[in-house]
């Protein structure tokens, strides 16, 4: 079913019930790496909140909860500057620490987080996204080390993504549809 969010169309193109296996599979994958530890998952807000919270009903191991928010979109267009609108206010030296995204495409905002991250001394940092888009990325980042899909370089909106603020409470994820339909 294509919807329209202001005055642009977007079409389905992963539905609930996939995000809910993958989220599952990446549930288990984090539960067995971090079994005898206690890291700190890292949200970067306002994007990752649903997806944070439907991982997080699958984490069963000892752990700890902190949001960043940052803003590097002016509508559909990716801006090279990323404003820090609440910072960090945990503690990460010496701890294992995995920052969850909603999606990284050109990286610029997880480039910002890894650095507020990172000056902290944390004892390891690892990335989770749900959406990863490689043809995008303007930065190389080795720890990308949970991914639940990767897609091509279209703009999305749903499960917690938005145009103009719109969209971010659909539970499936849409792209755009450029040109005529």
């Amino acid at each position: 079913m294509k919807i329209k969010i202001n005055q642009k169309d977007f079409e389905p193109i992963i539905d609930y019930n996939q995000i809910k296996k993958r989220i599952r599979l990446i549930g288990i994958q984090l539960n067995v790496a971090y079994e005898n530890q206690h890291p700190v998952f890292v949200g970067v807000l306002n994007g990752c909140f649903m997806f944070m919270a439907d991982l997080m009903k699958q984490i069963h191991i000892a752990c700890e909860i902190s949001f960043v928010k940052l803003s590097s979109y002016d509508g559909t267009e990716r801006r090279e500057q990323v404003n820090e609108l609440i910072g960090l206010d945990a503690n990460l030296e010496g701890r294992e620490v995995v920052i969850i995204e909603d999606i990284v495409d050109s990286g610029n905002s997880l480039k910002h987080t890894l650095d507020l991250v990172n000056a902290q001394k944390p004892a390891s940092v690892a990335v989770c996204t749900l959406l990863l888009k490689p043809y995008a990325l303007k930065h190389t980042f080795d720890n990308i080390a949970y991914v639940g899909f990767e897609i091509a370089n279209d703009f999305v909106v749903g499960y917690g993504l938005d145009y103009h603020g719109m969209g971010r409470t659909l539970p499936d994820i849409y792209r755009e549809i450029k040109g005529k339909p």
